[in-house]
């Protein structure tokens, strides 16, 4: 089923895939795993194995019985386009974020080598936006990969940042998120690195949302930067809850 989210950037989850797996520095402490062993635990039928990737037929047409638009996270618990994941379903999946035009949907992978391959089995309408997670400088490569997509809004998701992307290209980039590491372990991140992005981003014209400074307690840690919030976001998304944009001047 969807839930109303707390991710700040969006306002619903949807999961017809459930479970990952790690391939990055970024998945070192997943938030959606410790998520997913405690609904287990909890004896939720859709987590009976825990964080194995699994998809769920009967969660796809949820989507098509919401009548309001919303801004929608797309396998907030999973990737899409997780080598387990057959086809067949990728394909499904695409075909109702198609017919339900209303809602906005933003799928967010870290394989986007596995949506060039997927080629023109999709179709990107332009209510799919695509991000690819980006947390150092190693990963840069997933940015040009997704450039190289059909989808018509692009993003990146610059969380949990690791460390400073001086080398970051915002060509053919619509929006970008950045945010530090949060809950058990996390790891640092540097105000530079984040003011660095933010700058890039007003000098390109790209949209920027600051989502968290992070850490274990970061409700306390806030997410302003520079004494102001950064809630920038592409035109023309449908939504009702999400914060308004805010200017683009450099504090």
């Amino acid at each position: 089923m969807s839930t109303h989210s707390n991710i700040e950037w969006t306002e619903t989850t949807w999961n017809p895939v459930t479970g990952c797996s790690k391939i990055s520095q970024g998945c070192t402490h997943c938030y959606a795993e410790r998520m997913a062993m405690r609904l287990q635990a909890m004896g939720v039928s859709r987590y009976r194995n825990g964080f194995d990737v699994a998809v769920h037929e009967e969660a796809l047409t949820e989507p098509l019985r919401w009548r309001q638009p919303r801004l929608v996270f797309v396998n907030s618990m999973s990737d899409l386009f997780h080598p387990s994941v057959p086809v067949p379903f990728i394909e499904a999946v695409f075909a109702i974020m198609n017919r339900a035009a209303r809602h906005t949907f933003q799928v967010l992978t870290k394989r986007p080598e596995r949506v060039q391959l997927l080629g023109d089995r999709v179709s990107w309408t332009p209510n799919i936006w695509l991000g690819v997670s980006i947390e150092s400088e190693r990963w840069l490569s997933r940015r040009a990969l997704l450039v190289d997509t059909g989808a018509e809004t692009k993003f990146l998701s610059l969380e949990p940042l690791l460390g400073p992307l001086p080398d970051l290209e915002l060509a053919g980039i619509d929006w970008v998120i950045a945010g530090g590491e949060s809950g058990p372990g996390a790891r640092p991140m540097q105000p530079a690195w984040v003011r660095d992005i933010r700058n890039a981003c007003v000098r390109n014209g790209v949209p920027f949302f600051f989502k968290q400074w992070g850490g274990v307690f970061k409700k306390r840690t806030g997410r302003e930067l520079d004494g102001r919030t950064w809630n920038q976001m592409p035109d023309g998304v449908a939504r009702s809850s999400v914060p308004p944009t805010g200017d683009a001047t450099i504090v």
